[in-house]
């Protein structure tokens, strides 16, 4: 939580911020130590996926609600992290108004996701999702979404394999997983789209 959230959410005479850190690791001792009511979470973060905190914060406290709060798109990430556990998605853009709101409503008990993410969960739910680029890059699992990133960031195999703590060999049958799902026939063609994915996000 950045310090300017943590001053908007501080200022709300229902809440008050037990701790802000960087890093999954500091999350989950803090949340040992102070045990709040509700847990603001970043997908990014610099030692373990967002994703992966949810799903161990999910594993210990599973009466704990965790919001996402994030830059990236909720159209590709609030789904998945509802998977994971958490309790709702907010994107860093909204408003202090809508994101108080949001964490009051995951703290009642109740699911949080903003109004577009509502509408197109019912329409995949209805199956008449015609985003069919889109919907690729959904066929994709957590791990290999990351991969697609960090290839579209310019990474190499071996920065791959260091960021996500991976071996290179694993980080290889990521990318030939990611190419049989979404229909590439090299590595070249899969570092292409990656880019291009990366640019239009």
């Amino acid at each position: 939580m950045g310090e300017g959230l943590a001053l908007t959410v501080g200022k709300a005479p229902d809440f008050v911020v037990c701790g802000r850190v960087e890093t999954a690791r500091e999350a989950m001792e803090v949340i040992g130590r102070s045990i709040p009511d509700v847990v603001l979470a970043d997908l990014t973060l610099p030692d373990k996926s967002g994703l992966e905190l949810i799903k161990d914060l999910q594993a210990q406290y599973p009466d704990l609600p965790v919001l996402v709060l994030s830059m990236h798109d909720e159209t590709l990430y609030a789904e998945r992290a509802l998977r994971a556990g958490a309790k709702g998605y907010i994107m860093k853009q909204a408003s202090p108004q809508t994101l108080l709101d949001a964490i009051r409503q995951v703290y009642q008990g109740e699911v949080y996701v903003s109004e577009k993410m509502v509408r197109r969960i019912i329409t995949n739910v209805s199956g008449k999702d015609t985003g069919h680029r889109q919907l690729s890059v959904e066929r994709l699992s957590d791990r290999q979404i990351e991969v697609l990133q960090l290839i579209g960031a310019g990474k190499n195999r071996k920065e791959i394999a260091e960021q996500l703590h991976l071996s290179p060999k694993t980080v290889a049958v990521h990318e030939a997983d990611i190419k049989e799902r979404l229909g590439l026939a090299s590595v070249r063609e899969l570092v292409r789209y990656a880019v291009s994915w990366m640019e239009k996000r």
